[in-house]
């Protein structure tokens, strides 16, 4: 019988609605851009970066959780494995945004400019990792580790599709143990390299962290979204249920508690040592005006949804459940915006429709890439030799 189901996923077909979306806000994306590069070159960059580091952290995301099952052997997840392989699809197109965030590089990040390195003794003692050459190399080692570590294991995937060939499967638990040994890594250190470096006085050993709380999180919210997309357009009945999305739901509700504790411990520790070089990133922080931006992140990125996703019921009501992680996007959206924007403008908020129209030309590329991976490959792993146990799954708790 499991055999029967898995030959006979649905096709995706991408609508005529969806393509013009995603196309309409790539574009946008782009335009705004232009004219925002025109005008104001370090509002532009600013922005630029919000976007980009938000998809790359989705990218990544769906990396490290299709890494994350082939180590534990899940089979739960089988069905749904193809949904978080499809973020990886974004990376090729994120290397080449990564070599355009590169060139203005220099608008964010005062470490690139020599003259200010050398009346500055802090960042000259930091300058054998912040300079150009390293920079470079390292976002070159980053995403060539990403993008292989993603093909191959996914590769794998796919050609087991056609095969059967149960080794694929056994070769990609090997595979990704270094994965997720160069995740730990290269993540940490991404999200030093693009973001903390804003402010290149501070620093926190507990950033890289703090980075892929959100990151995980928000991975989860843009999974159990796609998973419900699908079951509601009749695409994989039978195969993708309410007690996957379940599942899904429970990653995120505990990555909402690890988020805010990793948050906490980050604000505790420099409260506590009281130390000016690390204490001036949180009192900027906590000033107006980005108090209430403070004040937004705890109430909507960890108390709302901490009590939104608590009970049972609420893991398993598609429509309670998509208006949370709408919610969980728009404050991963606020969380990189805090992170980012008071390196630029500590006295004064700036949000209009730059930052909004070209977050949209990002999200639009996401959404390009990984639609028109699931409407090229199955939507369900099609000959996984623990596809059985994800076609019986039921949750209990």
């Amino acid at each position: 019988m499991a055999e029967e189901k898995l030959a006979k996923p649905g096709k995706l077909v991408i609508s005529k609605n969806l393509k013009i979306t995603y196309s309409v806000c790539m574009f946008l994306g782009v335009l705004t851009f232009g004219l925002t590069l025109a005008k104001d070159p370090e509002r532009a960059w600013h922005a630029y970066l919000n976007g980009f580091f938000y998809f790359v952290t989705l990218a990544v995301g769906g990396m490290f959780f299709t890494s994350l099952q082939h180590i534990t052997k899940a089979g739960w997840s089988v069905n749904v494995r193809r949904i978080t392989e499809s973020f990886t699809a974004f990376l090729p197109m994120a290397a080449f945004l990564g070599v355009i965030l590169l060139i203005g590089a220099p608008h964010l990040y005062e470490w690139l400019h020599p003259d200010i390195v050398a009346k500055d003794v802090l960042l000259s003692h930091k300058q054998s990792y912040l300079n150009q050459g390293f920079f470079w190399f390292r976002m070159f080692v980053f995403f060539t580790g990403w993008i292989v570590f993603s093909k191959i294991m996914v590769g794998r995937s796919l050609k087991q599709d056609e095969t059967g060939d149960v080794s694929l499967t056994t070769k990609n638990v090997g595979l990704s143990i270094g994965c997720l040994m160069f995740f730990v890594f290269s993540f940490s250190l991404f999200s030093v390299d693009t973001i903390m470096s804003l402010q290149a006085h501070w620093f926190s050993t507990i950033f890289g962290v703090y980075a892929f709380s959100g990151m995980f999180q928000a991975s989860m919210a843009v999974a159990v979204l796609l998973t419900l997309y699908l079951i509601e357009k009749g695409y994989v009945k039978g195969l993708m249920t309410i007690d996957h999305v379940h599942d899904f739901a429970k990653f995120m509700f505990a990555f909402t508690i690890f988020w805010a504790y990793i948050a906490f411990s980050q604000y505790l520790l420099i409260w506590y040592a009281n130390l000016p070089e690390e204490s001036f990133y949180y009192i900027m922080r906590t000033t107006e005006p980005w108090l209430y931006v403070s004040l937004f992140l705890i109430i909507f990125k960890f108390i709302v949804p901490f009590f939104a996703l608590l009970p049972r019921w609420a893991k398993r009501t598609p429509g309670h459940l998509k208006v949370v992680c709408y919610l969980i996007l728009v404050a991963q959206f606020v969380d990189i915006f805090w992170m980012i924007y008071p390196a630029f403008n500590e006295s004064k908020i700036i949000f209009g429709l730059p930052e909004i129209l070209i977050f949209a030309g990002f999200m639009g590329a996401f959404l390009y890439t990984t639609f028109r991976f699931l409407s090229k490959n199955s939507l369900v792993p099609l000959k996984d030799p623990r596809s059985e146990e994800s076609d019986h799954h039921h949750v209990v708790y």
